[in-house]
């Protein structure tokens, strides 16, 4: 979803049809349970039990995560999140917060769906900041740009977090935010300010 420019809360709730909680995302690992909709203060998770409400994360390069947590496998979801995981979220440890507060709700057995992001041929990155995530999540997040040049495997590295908090993918968005410029905003690659909306209800809402 591309948000009107007059701004998400408005946008969101008609796409989502029903009442929406989003955050004020800060690159870190908060997460917060949320029960009611409108703002959630600063975080870049939200969680909820609550089958009317739906959570939003607005990306232009990073990795949006919706997590389904299940009590028993292929039960209805007791829990969802929504995830805003850049690459410092990722350090810091986001994703695995997230799984961590939708177990501690009921939702047992995580799967996860990864949204658009922008890709390792379009994201060069620092040799210093990429091997403190190889550490974190072995070598299969570092990447080389196009053109040449150390790059971060932003998708690879979200997979090994899930991977790593025991949840399984089911789906994955293969757009790239630099080079899909008619479907998606890339903050990156364009300077765009809009954001995309991923969001996220359970679906016996």
């Amino acid at each position: 979803m591309r948000p009107p420019a007059a701004g998400p809360p408005r946008a969101l709730r008609a796409a989502a049809g029903r009442p929406v909680a989003w955050a004020d995302q800060v690159h870190g690992a908060r997460v917060v349970v949320v029960d009611r909709p409108g703002p959630a203060g600063r975080a870049d998770a939200l969680v909820t039990a609550r089958p009317d409400l739906a959570l939003a994360v607005l990306t232009a390069d990073c990795a949006p995560v919706a997590l389904a947590g299940r009590a028993e496998p292929g039960g209805g979801a007791a829990a969802v999140a929504a995830v805003h995981a850049g690459w410092r979220g990722l350090a810091a440890g986001v994703v695995a917060a997230a799984v961590d507060a939708v177990r501690a709700i009921g939702g047992a057995h995580v799967t996860a769906a990864i949204g658009p992001c922008i890709r390792a041929e379009c994201y060069r990155f620092g040799a210093a900041d990429l091997g403190l995530l190889v550490d974190r999540f072995g070598p299969g997040v570092a990447s080389t740009a196009s053109g040449g040049g150390p790059a971060l495997d932003l998708p690879a590295a979200v997979r090994a977090a899930l991977a790593d908090a025991g949840a399984h993918v089911v789906h994955e968005e293969p757009a790239c935010t630099a080079c899909a410029a008619a479907s998606c905003f890339s903050h990156r690659a364009r300077g765009d300010v809009g954001r995309q909306a991923v969001l996220v209800w359970r679906a016996d809402g």
